[in-house]
């Protein structure tokens, strides 16, 4: 194993489904965090700014149920 490389020795998980859960949980959180800047923006009366972040946060939602969706099936399988 070359320094850098983990390939599942050290956390137990392959590089690919850790991959996966790292995205699925990144999603998840843009999704959390994103809300909070739609209620800036709305607050400041900024409602282009506060559509663009809906619409990222629509999108952060979507990985994270495709990432669910795959998760749940790796479980499984």
């Amino acid at each position: 194993m070359t320094s850098g490389s983990e390939t599942g020795d050290v956390t137990g998980t392959k590089d690919k489904d850790y991959n996966l859960i790292w995205f699925t949980e990144a999603c998840l959180s843009n999704a959390l965090r994103l809300e909070t800047y739609v209620q800036d923006a709305e607050r400041d009366g900024d409602n282009e700014l506060a559509d663009l972040f809906r619409r990222a946060q629509a999108e952060s939602r979507k990985g994270a149920e495709q990432g669910k969706q795959l998760l749940a099936g790796r479980l499984r399988g």
